[in-house]
């Protein structure tokens, strides 16, 4: 059969054998805890007590909605706070306090104006406050000094400080961000000029073959064309005037020398028959092409005229001698004279015809530059678009940010509210006694176990019956109980009592030191 093997009992907690221990050793353990409390608590009272002094400002946000005028200034609190902070702790700012409130003028030592400084700098704490969105909404200036109406009136100094310190910092860098964009607005026009008088220059040296001209140039160039075709018809005209003229001269010469017509009429008025023939035929083609009161028109219709007006005189005039010679050389004299303003028309239309062509090849080459021209000020517009875009912006910016530093001037911006002034301190920073007492408490208790230990460790006899069994080699058949006599029960209780008077005496000295810790500070 298999060996059955009886399983240790598991160690149980000896009630009896620790109430044996508080017993024997409740007087090691009470007295470190007093004499440890009593140290503790007695150098609360030795160390030099030091009083802090403290006031809250509220960070209140602009009255001026941020919609109307938005803030031209940086809006990270905390670097502001920083920046505030480093130059109201400069030595400068620190020593002006320091005289003004005689700071630091009682010590056993003399102290040098650096050392001044450093020790307020470490009195000097600043410490945020801030909401549920992690957004800093109020900050803590504190100061600690040997005397609170001294810690109190130097809390008050450094809160005006920062108070005063805010305002001017947040009107200064508005006024210097305003200053800053108004010489940039300065740089701007003075781009914004230069490219308007690129453009302006330009559009001078190329005046007449502008984009915006393109609609003007063909229309001038249709004109031309037409004109340059009306003065080709009316040459063409012109010339086979001339050649008539001619031909009239040449057949009145030939004539003139039989002195009568085919038909028997004088040659003068077959001439003149023959010349408003062709001046109608004219005057039927024109009028199918052109107004009434369009010059050829008119001009062809004053010759009609004119001619009708020789052939009366011709058929009305005296058959003699000496006046048929003259009216013989009379219609001659005016056919030469005649083609003579003819050959004038002529030159006249022909260099009026070269004047044309020369415009027209003018507003030709205009129209053939105009993409080139037209690129090269789309170039020049864009930069001055850009400039001008640029300046525009500035000019918006300036504008805000001058109502921005008015905002400022008039204290409507952010600023820092101090809610209650700093008041006297009746209880003293450091020491806490009260938290001295405690870890007297604690140090004590320490001490007090560390002492029981060693006695116990240290000590080879045996107290209890356990301790005994657990020497023996054999099991312990029966017990003699102790018989306790009435001296020993005396003595036992007189223990007893005594060790619960020390520790109700211990006990009550911790509470009313304590008490007073609390009530003296």
């Amino acid at each position: 059969m298999p060996e059955l093997i009886e399983e240790p009992e598991a160690p149980q907690f000896d009630f009896d054998k620790y109430l044996d221990l508080v017993r024997r050793r409740h007087l090691h353990f009470l007295v470190p805890v007093f004499l440890g409390w009593l140290v503790v608590w007695g150098l609360s009272w030795v160390l030099p007590a030091r009083y802090k002094s403290s006031t809250l400002i509220l960070v209140e946000q602009p009255t001026m909605p941020e919609s109307i005028v938005a803030s031209n200034i940086n809006q990270n609190l905390q670097d502001r706070l920083q920046s505030i902070s480093q130059q109201i702790l400069s030595r400068t700012r620190l020593l002006t306090i320091i005289d003004k409130l005689n700071l630091y003028g009682d010590g056993k030592r003399p102290m040098t104006a650096d050392d001044k400084v450093d020790a307020m700098r470490k009195a000097i704490s600043v410490d945020l406050v801030q909401n549920r969105s992690n957004e800093i909404s109020a900050f803590k200036v504190s100061f600690t000094s040997n005397s609170p109406v001294l810690a109190q009136r130097v809390t008050n100094e450094l809160t005006e400080l920062f108070i005063n310190e805010n305002l001017k910092t947040r009107e200064a860098q508005s006024e210097g961000t305003t200053h800053f964009i108004e010489q940039q607005l300065e740089d701007a026009r003075a781009a914004l000029a230069a490219q308007e008088a690129k453009v302006h220059q330009f559009e001078s040296a190329h005046e007449g073959s502008l984009p915006s001209q393109q609609a003007s140039n063909l229309q001038i160039l249709a004109g031309l064309q037409g004109q340059l075709q009306n003065q080709q018809d009316s040459l063409a005209t012109a010339k086979q005037q001339r050649v008539y003229y001619q031909s009239l001269i040449e057949q009145y010469k030939n004539l003139h020398a039989t002195g009568r017509s085919v038909e028997g009429a004088p040659s003068e008025v077959t001439a003149l028959d023959q010349e408003l023939s062709r001046l109608r035929a004219q005057l039927t083609d024109l009028s199918s092409r052109y107004t009434d009161s369009y010059p050829d028109v008119l001009k062809v219709k004053a010759q009609i005229a004119k001619t009708e007006r020789q052939r009366q005189e011709l058929l009305s005039a005296p058959k003699n001698g000496s006046r048929a010679g003259d009216s013989e050389s009379g219609p001659l004299l005016q056919l030469q004279g005649q083609l003579q303003a003819n050959q004038v028309e002529i030159a006249n239309r022909e260099r009026a015809m070269a004047g044309l062509e020369t415009r027209i090849n003018q507003y030709q080459g205009r129209l053939n530059s105009q993409p080139g021209i037209e690129q090269q000020l789309a170039d020049l517009n864009r930069g001055y678009e850009q400039s001008k875009a640029n300046y525009d912006d500035l000019l918006k910016k300036k504008n805000q940010s001058a109502m921005a530093t008015s905002m400022e001037r008039m204290q409507q911006g952010e600023r820092f509210t101090m809610l209650d002034p700093a008041s006297v301190p009746t209880r003293p920073d450091f020491p806490n006694r009260l938290k001295f007492c405690g870890m007297g408490v604690l140090l004590g208790i320490a001490t007090g176990a560390l002492v029981v230990f060693l006695f116990e460790f240290f000590d080879d006899r045996m107290h209890g019956e356990k301790e005994l069994k657990a020497l023996l080699a054999m099991q312990v058949m029966s017990e003699i109980p102790q018989i306790e006599n009435p001296s020993d029960l005396q003595s036992a209780n007189k223990r007893m009592l005594w060790g619960w008077t020390v520790t109700a005496i211990v006990g009550l000295v911790i509470a009313v030191g304590s008490a007073y810790s609390y009530l003296r500070g």
